[in-house]
């Protein structure tokens, strides 16, 4: 199974209802699909979304790097599997979204040229999952309704967007929190937006006034591990790193530093699914369990996440893939049923996804 081209299109979703962090606000999704041909006619699918205050991809960087990367990949055979996932991390730094689109289609087109389904190729069994969904930063009051609507749906777990104003964040979760049942689960994601002192006043807060939360996420600058450390060591709820979080050495210093209590491996920023793999590896060394997340993007990208997440069921124990959710539609068939919370993996092989 020799690659023989490689092409881009366009993935265009309009969402449901805007998309609001501390970091930005969209409302429509814009996806690289990458498609790598082969002479036996296969051909595996990857994608990937730029996001350019994460990762500081773009559009156009992303179109480049796989322009860059495919002469490297071309004529070469996918039983080369390692070498050519070799190429598509050493040839060029950084750029990870770009190289995981790429990675996800390679490992589409290995685990066809086995007959398998992707997970099963990567030892995972698991096929039902359950995700969380995102509550947009607003108001209280929008943030409330989107919360019955989330609910109405089935969702029994919640993660919360803030990070405008420290007393406004404090009041968006605790009204939050005292809207749903006791047995709702509440995820909070402050992208980065509040300063350490910040998050252990608002967390003590929360704490002193009964708010139980499963965690909260990237409370300050990704660059900040000895904030996250200044936190973990005042307060009670756990702290999940993903900004902080892109390459292996990253998630060793935060472990081995004990600077948070579980990692959040997203593709797009660790640069594919071998090191997400590799870092709920490291993370299972130090009995820390995972998130799988991702980014806004499509079902190619959230489904290759779904396999990973099923070959490390023993230490990815949380799903943050509600993207697809999210979107109105999204051009692709097969793969994963996406029925609101509930995920279900089909047995078909690869990633089972057609574009």
């Amino acid at each position: 199974m020799k690659i023989t081209k490689i092409e881009t299109k366009i993935l265009k979703a309009v969402l449901k209802t805007p998309f609001q962090t501390a970091l930005r606000r969209v409302e429509s999704l814009e996806d690289i699909v990458v498609l790598i041909h082969t002479d036996t006619e296969h051909i595996g699918y990857g994608e990937g979304s730029p996001t350019p205050v994460i990762t500081g991809e773009t559009m156009g960087t992303m179109l480049a790097v796989i322009e860059y990367l495919t002469p490297f990949l071309l004529d070469r055979d996918i039983e080369e599997f390692s070498s050519l996932l070799d190429i598509v991390e050493s040839k060029i730094l950084k750029n990870t979204t770009a190289k995981s689109a790429l990675e996800i289609a390679l490992y589409d087109l290995k685990s066809k040229s086995q007959n398998q389904a992707l997970y099963t190729m990567l030892g995972g069994v698991q096929r039902e999952f359950e995700t969380d969904i995102t509550i947009s930063l607003g108001t209280v009051a929008q943030m409330l309704i989107h919360t019955q609507e989330a609910l109405a749906l089935g969702y029994r777990i919640l993660k919360i967007k803030v990070g405008e104003r420290p007393l406004e964040d404090i009041k968006r979760i605790e009204a939050i929190y005292k809207s749903v049942p006791k047995d709702i689960t509440l995820r909070v994601d402050a992208n980065q937006a509040w300063s350490a002192k910040e998050s252990v006043q608002i967390l003590t807060t929360l704490e002193s006034r009964g708010v139980v939360l499963e965690l909260v996420e990237q409370p300050v600058k990704a660059e900040d591990t000895k904030g996250l450390q200044y936190i973990k060591e005042r307060v009670q709820t756990p702290l999940l790193a993903d900004e902080s979080l892109f390459t292996l050495a990253d998630g060793r210093y935060l472990l081995e530093n004990n600077c948070v209590d579980f990692l959040n491996i997203k593709l797009a920023k660790c640069g594919g699914i071998r090191n997400a793999l590799k870092l709920a590896d490291i993370a299972d060394a130090y009995n820390v369990k995972c998130m799988l997340g991702c980014m806004l993007e499509g079902a190619i990208s959230v489904c290759a996440g779904v396999h990973v997440a099923s070959a490390r069921t023993n230490t990815i124990t949380m799903l943050d893939l509600d993207a697809v959710s999210l979107c109105q539609s999204t051009p692709t068939r097969g793969g994963v049923i996406f029925d609101e919370s509930k995920i279900l993996l089909s047995k078909s092989i690869g990633l089972g996804i057609e574009y």
